[in-house]
């Protein structure tokens, strides 16, 4: 058995950072330290004056550095498997997770390090009243425990609107978000006017200034408690991880029938596809890209010489002032009174060649536009959907007014739209009502994606004053799940009475989810507090023994497998399987089995040569697995002869 042990720790970053900077610049390390002289030395900055006296522009709050150094303390909790409360467990690839998003995120990065394409997050607000996510330093599982078990109370008089508290909330848990980003993500953040401005900074701090996209405008309804000016929209922040390596077209499909035709006729050429068209003249639009088309049939947006918008009337700019010919008939199409085409015969004869034009007469014609052509736009900055249609779409499903000012599923599927492709993860670590999650089903629905979610959320209790808890949930997990279970039952109800007879079935949507709760380490850890008094003896006797077998009592063993994938950097959704080594039950990781899992007493060299009949990467053993340290030493070099590594619990 190999000396490496798994520990009950999720990754650690700082190390893993410091390993990434001593790869690049060895020479900046002394003695195992990074020397920060050096390092500015190798990127070309000199120290020129005394760093007190330099000036610079910085974002600074109380309690910065200590934030920064709680998302780089490691966690010692895990994520225990919850098969009950879940649907679909053994197809789902969705998770959804209860616990504080800021262990959930520690927990996930060895896992999911750079695998998440888009980061959509609501997070609380700083109206001057308590939020529950008041993180402890030293023992961030103990403060979970007690929010969790309401063991704290809300205490607005000593919170206020601090923006500090705030930004101390929000920048551990964007730090640890960022690790998780691809290269070509994006995330997407809620926010009112309260914070807006301090988010934009600490955005440009964490994401860089460079990779920020925009400030979108997310305009609903009227707030009540409007004073000289009623705020009738938010704000959703939009940043690249790499701005360079996002993808540049985030069109989505347009709502309604198209901006520029009145009536839309479906009709099927040979291309195959559906087009739109309109009696209007030939010269009265225009093929070039560069002109952005109104709302209106007959007047369209164009650009004047100097690149300004101006309306006109519909013809191209620079028309060219001569007549067509219909290639087909060789009749003269006659230019229309003080317009101008917007293409040249050759063009208008590759129209004619593409099935393109509809000759109404010799002298009159239209145009074909493609559906694909018209029903897409680049997003607004603006975005309108009122508050209300969501919150009343929800109480309809749910039964209930269960949830206090939902985000609306509809606009959250827009900006998935926007940013992800079909098999893409999607990460809400503050999923509230998991309206995530029902857009993410949503749009797989409609484009036949395998979109995933990851759903995180601190089960704070329901206040027994309101509808939820009056309906029956305990707290805002529970609404969470019940709305993905219903609104996923809608959605294959849904799709299942699409099909017609003769069309091809869609895409089997995944509607479930599999549900993990935040806990301590399923391993025990060494005691290591001083031992005095006259049974110090037995009672150091009593620890050693009590280690013996590393894994708690009140464990299970898929609690255990599920630790150890995480820590060796396997996504939660891949398939675990049993399997009977000689009677003894042991579980291979991933379809194809990557490692085996091995929690059996007894363990034999002959059960080592069976499970590595299964081609495992590895196999991770408990000590408690062997009789003795003999029977050890021989299953260890079984598989050493093998080439298949150990590693121990």
């Amino acid at each position: 058995m190999d000396n490496e042990k798994l520990s009950g720790l999720s990754m650690d970053i700082e190390a893993t950072e410091l390993d990434k900077l001593h790869a690049i610049f060895p020479r900046c390390f002394t003695d195992g330290k990074l020397d920060i002289s050096k390092l500015l030395e190798a990127c070309g900055e000199f120290e020129t004056v005394d760093e007190n006296d330099r000036e610079r522009y910085e974002f600074r709050w109380k309690g910065k550095q200590e934030s920064l150094q709680l998302a780089g303390k490691r966690s010692a909790g895990t994520l225990r498997p919850c098969r009950s409360e879940s649907v679909n467990w053994d197809e789902t690839q969705n998770l959804y997770i209860e616990g504080d998003n800021l262990e959930v995120l520690k927990l996930l990065q060895t896992a999911y390090y750079r695998k998440v394409k888009m980061i959509y997050i609501d997070p609380p607000y700083n109206t001057g009243n308590d939020f529950v996510y008041q993180d402890d330093f030293a023992d961030p599982l103990a403060r979970y425990r007690e929010v969790t078990q309401q063991t704290t109370k809300s205490n607005p008089e000593a919170m206020g609107r601090f923006h500090t508290n705030w930004l101390n909330m929000m920048y551990p848990r964007l730090r640890l978000a960022a690790n998780l980003l691809r290269d070509d993500g994006a995330i997407f953040i809620s926010i009112d006017d309260n914070e807006v401005h301090n988010l934009r900074k600490l955005c440009d701090e964490v994401f860089g200034e460079e990779n920020f996209i925009a400030q979108i405008i997310w305009e609903g309804a009227n707030k009540n408690d409007a004073r000289q000016i009623g705020s009738v929209h938010e704000y959703v922040l939009v940043y690249a991880k790499n701005r360079v390596s996002t993808e540049r077209d985030w069109s989505i499909k347009k709502d309604g029938a198209g901006p520029v035709f009145a009536e839309i006729a479906r009709l099927k050429d040979k291309y195959g596809d559906d087009y739109s068209s309109a009696s209007v003249d030939l010269a009265s639009w225009f093929i070039s890209m560069k002109a952005t088309p109104s709302f209106g049939l007959r007047r369209f947006r164009k650009i004047d010489e100097k690149g300004a918008y101006k309306e006109d009337d519909p013809t191209a700019p620079g028309g060219r002032r001569f007549d067509l010919v219909n290639p087909q008939t060789g009749c003269i199409i006659p230019l229309r009174p003080k317009r101008g085409w917007s293409f040249d015969q050759e063009t208008f004869n590759q129209l004619v060649d593409d099935n393109r034009v509809v000759f109404v007469s010799d002298k009159s014609v239209m145009i074909k536009r493609y559906l694909h052509e018209t029903d897409k736009i680049t997003p607004p900055s603006v975005m309108y959907q009122p508050a209300r249609s969501a919150s009343e779409r929800l109480e309809r499903m749910m039964g209930s007014k269960c949830f206090e000012f939902p985000k609306d599923e509809t606009v959250i599927r827009k900006f998935l739209e926007m940013c992800t492709e079909k098999d893409d993860i999607i990460l809400d670590f503050f999923s509230g009502s998991a309206t995530t999650a029902h857009a993410v089903m949503q749009l797989n629905a409609e484009d036949g994606g395998h979109r995933h979610f990851i759903m995180v959320q601190l089960p704070e209790l329901c206040d027994e004053k309101l509808e939820a808890a009056k309906a029956g949930y305990s707290n805002i997990c529970e609404i969470g799940k019940e709305r993905i279970r219903r609104a996923g039952a809608k959605i294959a109800a849904e799709q299942s009475g699409q099909a017609e007879i003769g069309e091809e079935e869609k895409a089997h949507v995944d509607i479930g989810f599999r549900v993990f709760k935040l806990d301590t380490s399923n391993l025990k850890l060494w005691d290591d507090s001083p031992i005095i008094g006259d049974n110090a003896v037995a009672e150091l006797k009593a620890r050693i023994e009590g280690m013996l077998d590393i894994i708690k009592p009140d464990r299970s063993e898929m609690d255990v497998v599920y630790e150890v994938m995480l820590k060796l950097g396997q996504e939660l959704s891949i398939p675990v399987l049993p399997l009977d080594i000689n009677g003894k039950t042991v579980y291979g990781v991933g379809a194809e089995v990557k490692f085996i899992v091995c929690l059996a007493h007894g363990i034999t060299p002959e059960d080592a040569e069976a499970m590595a009949e299964y081609a495992p990467g590895r196999i991770i053993f408990a000590d408690a697995c062997f009789d003795n340290s003999e029977q050890k030493s021989n299953v260890r070099l079984t598989l050493k002869d093998k080439g298949i590594a150990i590693k121990a619990l």
